[in-house]
């Protein structure tokens, strides 16, 4: 009887240890799911498998939920910025947008990404949009 109680626990014990080797090794948490510094490192290397003309439904997916959103409708179409945390300047338990990366989006199609194109938008307005996709676009056909 007690060979058969030590069995059963040790196989118990041994399919548990498996289980959670398993769980560690193989599981990914998604972005939504980080703490705050493992997404700013997420975030900063994902940026580099970014490429014009995504569907911003991609990249939601890729990236999670943005930190902040910003939306605005234009003549020719629809504007999306969306920051995501890619940096950080101090440690006061909230995130800035200074420490975010913007990823801007004209007709749910990126268009541009970083802090410099999206000064430029702001100085500019609309024009750095569509000179950005032109650039995008006749490039990928040379």
């Amino acid at each position: 009887m007690k060979s058969k109680t030590s069995v059963i626990i040790g196989s118990i014990f041994a399919a548990y240890t498996a289980f959670v080797a398993v769980v560690v090794l193989v599981y990914e948490p998604t972005p939504d799911e980080m703490d705050w510094e493992d997404r700013q490192v997420y975030n900063s290397q994902k940026l580099n498998d970014l490429s014009l003309g995504q569907d911003i439904s991609e990249v939601k997916t890729l990236f999670g939920k943005a930190d902040f959103s910003e939306a605005k409708s234009l003549k020719d179409g629809q504007l999306q910025v969306l920051f995501y945390r890619t940096q950080h300047d101090k440690s006061d338990g909230v995130t800035t947008k200074e420490e975010c990366t913007p990823l801007m989006f004209k007709d749910n199609k990126l268009v541009a990404w970083g802090n410099d194109t999206y000064k430029q938008y702001l100085e500019t307005g609309t024009d750095i949009v569509s000179r950005t996709a032109k650039e995008a676009e006749s490039s990928s056909k040379n």
